[in-house]
């Protein structure tokens, strides 16, 4: 007699790793190189910032003024300056980063000499500045709950929006920065984009107090949603109608920013 075979069960083929999961674990390898001195900073940071803006500064705000917004001066500024960070955070790393990945690096063509393609290096990048923005983001939060500003909640939601204003800003700054050849082009971006908002978006006081004319062209910049869904969030503030607004709004804009980097990548990586 014979013995009929016994037949194994078919193995599932294993998943492969998506593409653009090897340009982010680049650019994690290199982190490994600074994420001491980049941790202690995260920490040192908004200490130095709260210590002073909030209690040294607010100490005097809140004596001879009124309650900025119903809350103490320190319970203002915090969640301001964490949506403020999350700006400068994926400003800076969709800078000189790309330009450099680009230009002098050229770690971009390394990457397309593989199997990666344009979005998987796009992908991949501005995947590791969200999780930088993220890192920097608990960091701060971690600070402002020390300092006892925590009020809600909801303040865990105030993680995902700092990581949406930073991509924000991230998304549309690297495609800006594949298009460049100097790195004067980041300079107006500081002193005519980042610094104006960082002190005019409603981060250190309401934007109801700028000039009346002032008021829209604020109300129409992304780190004013992004702190007013920070604030919000934190200090358990928050309507929905006007989270949803503010937190699409942030989407949106980033959804653009990609659009263009897909674009912009394009053009300067494929010959």
């Amino acid at each position: 007699m014979t013995v009929p075979s016994v037949r194994e069960p078919p193995v599932a083929p294993r998943r492969a790793t998506p593409l653009w999961w090897r340009g982010l674990c680049y650019w994690a390898y290199q982190y490994k190189k600074t994420w001491r001195s980049s941790v202690t900073t995260s920490f040192l940071f908004p200490v130095l910032y709260l210590a002073g803006m909030g209690l040294g500064l607010g100490s005097l705000v809140d004596k001879h003024t009124h309650l900025v917004g119903g809350v103490t001066y320190l319970d203002f500024i915090a969640p301001g300056l964490l949506a403020a960070t999350a700006m400068q955070i994926g400003a800076n790393d969709a800078m000189y980063p790309v330009m450099g990945a680009i230009k002098w690096m050229r770690t971009y063509f390394a990457m397309l000499a593989t199997p990666l393609r344009v979005d998987d290096i796009l992908i991949g990048h501005l995947g590791w500045i969200a999780i930088r923005v993220s890192i920097v983001a608990s960091a701060y939060l971690a600070v402002i709950a020390a300092f006892g500003v925590v009020a809600s909640p909801l303040a865990v939601l105030a993680l995902p929006a700092a990581v949406a204003t930073g991509m924000a800003f991230a998304a549309p700054v690297a495609a800006f920065s594949a298009t460049q050849e100097k790195d004067i082009g980041f300079t107006t971006i500081y002193r005519f984009g980042l610094n104006p908002l960082f002190l005019f978006s409603g981060t250190f006081f309401p934007v109801s107090q700028l000039p009346g004319w002032l008021q829209p062209v604020a109300y129409a910049t992304p780190l004013y949603h992004g702190v007013e869904l920070c604030r919000g969030l934190v200090l358990g503030r928050l309507p929905l109608s006007s989270g949803l607004g503010d937190a699409a709004y942030l989407v949106v804009l980033t959804a653009i920013g990609f659009l263009a980097a897909r674009r912009t990548f394009a053009a300067r990586l494929v010959v």
